[in-house]
């Protein structure tokens, strides 16, 4: 059985997530970031991270991309080399570039100490506009990143979006709102939730 590691109603949300999608059983071991705990599974301190026996990955992008190739008959998974670049994109395009407007202001209105806060507002604003449009550029007429069929970039992506719309960040695009309701009302997303709830 899986162990996904970290704070629920955090980014942890995306292993659960991955977890209901693949169907396979797990169980949530809650440990706070930056804590000696957290550190014997990921050196910097930071969640989530996954077990899987002896193996411990870590990142929640590399987590999700590990768990699709390890269950590849879900049809989670690239399948060549051509459709692992095109996932690796999506997912690097989500943890560097969608993803940093709301790390951004999410650390200088809560985490960071007083004296290293900035108004970061504007920039991560026009950053965040900017990624969206990229994102609906790059969806094109897909239902899913990857095509026609759901993804770990989905759910990447998808967290990006709910991420999004809790820190009340304008997304200004019909295609990038149709897509993030779709991925949203996953019922595993919803399983995930719970499960988080009841930890």
């Amino acid at each position: 059985m899986y162990q996904a590691v970290g704070s629920p109603g955090s980014r942890l949300i995306r292993v659960t997530w991955m977890l209901e999608e693949l169907g396979q059983p797990y169980s949530i071991l809650k440990v706070k970031q930056h804590t000696d705990e957290m550190r014997r599974y990921n050196p910097s301190g930071k969640a989530p991270a996954l077990i899987d026996g002896e193996v411990v990955v870590t990142d929640s992008a590399a987590i999700c991309a590990y768990l699709a190739e390890k269950h590849p008959e879900k049809g989670m998974a690239p399948q060549t080399p051509a459709e692992r670049a095109h996932l690796n994109a999506w997912l690097f395009f989500a943890q560097s570039e969608l993803e940093a407007p709301l790390w951004n202001k999410l650390k200088h209105r809560m985490l960071l100490a007083e004296e290293e806060r900035v108004d970061v507002g504007p920039w991560t604003t026009a950053e965040f506009t900017r990624e969206i449009r990229a994102l609906e550029l790059r969806l094109g007429e897909h239902e899913y990143a990857m095509g026609d069929r759901f993804t770990a970039a989905d759910v990447i992506l998808g967290h990006c979006g709910q991420w999004a719309r809790s820190a009340r960040f304008d997304v200004a695009s019909d295609r990038v709102n149709a897509y993030f309701d779709r991925v949203l009302a996953r019922p595993a997303l919803a399983r995930a939730k719970a499960r988080e709830e009841a930890a």
